[in-house]
């Protein structure tokens, strides 16, 4: 059904569009770009190829939209256990690598592991470390492992 899409939004609702689309987690502001072009008349295939995600996907957030507002946009939190051991890791990593590079050691994965272990006393694997420290870095942390 090609068209033009019955999604509307009021000047507070494209105002807090805007808000999201600027923000950090790169999902909630790929849907409300997709919205506020939505609002500007793009269609779903249009929007679909400039995203790089399928039409129904665009439709679905519509639909999100239409149902939930700009909050149904916003990023959750996955349901499941507390991330415990990433939480443990990043207690004990953030002061080490905070400190000035000409005064601490050279930090390696390997050597963050038996310091987490030796402090916290649970064993976190190197792949699970490196997608902490990865994770923390990106969300605005100023974390420097190079």
């Amino acid at each position: 059904m090609a068209g033009k899409s019955p999604v509307m939004a009021g000047a507070e609702q494209r105002e807090a569009l805007r808000m999201l689309a600027r923000s950090r987690d790169r999902g909630e502001a790929d849907r409300a770009r997709a919205l506020l072009l939505t609002l500007s008349g793009w269609t779903s295939p249009r929007i679909a190829e400039a995203f790089g995600v399928r039409e129904d996907t665009v439709r679905l957030w519509r639909s999100d939209f239409a149902r939930g507002g700009v909050e149904a946009l916003q990023a959750t939190v996955a349901p499941g256990p507390a991330p415990v051991k990433t939480e443990a890791a990043l207690r004990v990593v953030t002061p080490l690598l905070d400190a000035p590079v000409a005064d601490r050691p050279n930090w390696t994965i390997a050597r963050l592991m038996v310091e987490i272990e030796a402090r916290e006393g649970i064993k976190i694997g190197r792949s699970q470390l490196s997608k902490a420290l990865r994770k923390k870095t990106s969300a605005g942390g100023d974390l420097d492992t190079r």
